[in-house]
């Protein structure tokens, strides 16, 4: 089982990561990688809000799937709920890897029912985090500069630990997830 959550505050181009990742193994031979894939988020936020490519659920069905044990991972964050369906149990079942945006606070829950489970942190410098928070445009001032004092304020330890900084281009810390991914 390889299972590998992607975690780090907001801003600092976990989606980015994401995408680069995906389409360079797309444009890997598949017999000459491991069988990779990507979880897709569910959150109560509408996919026109932008961001990632997640799965928009309203909070009853939300909470709907999670009293009903649809989730293998779920947890709220920022007015927001997030999930993971119990479909990334049947795909470590096979034998694939699998690939997530997880949340930094949830990583003891995710750990707890994951235990092989591999945390990569990516960051970047505050004054790149505080630009790209600024062109999502989905926060204040405010709530910009929280984020920015919350993501400095959050260490980590973990055997399988893997660290990325995300502060130049996305070709480089984005070939450093291929790698990690390509090795887990």
């Amino acid at each position: 089982m390889a299972l590998i959550a992607l975690i780090g505050p907001s801003g600092v181009g976990k989606d980015a990561l994401l995408r680069f990742a995906r389409e360079s193994l797309d444009a890997t031979e598949a017999k000459v990688r491991p069988p990779i894939v990507f979880a897709h988020r569910y959150i109560t936020r509408p996919v026109e809000a932008g961001g990632e490519n997640h799965i928009a659920l309203s909070p009853g069905e939300f909470a709907l799937r999670r009293a009903t044990g649809c989730f293998s991972l779920h947890w709220d964050s920022h007015g927001l709920s997030y999930g993971f369906g119990c479909e990334i149990d049947a795909w470590l079942d096979k034998g694939l890897r699998v690939v997530f945006n997880g949340s930094r606070a949830h990583l003891p829950q995710a750990v707890a029912r994951y235990p092989d489970l591999t945390p990569v942190l990516v960051s970047a410098a505050p004054s790149v985090l505080r630009a790209r928070l600024e062109r999502r445009g989905r926060e204040n001032t405010e709530q910009i500069e929280e984020r920015v004092r919350q993501a400095a304020a959050v260490s980590f330890t973990h055997p399988r630990l893997r660290t990325l900084d995300n502060s130049g281009p996305l070709a480089e810390a984005g070939q450093q997830l291929v790698d990690i991914l390509l090795e887990a």
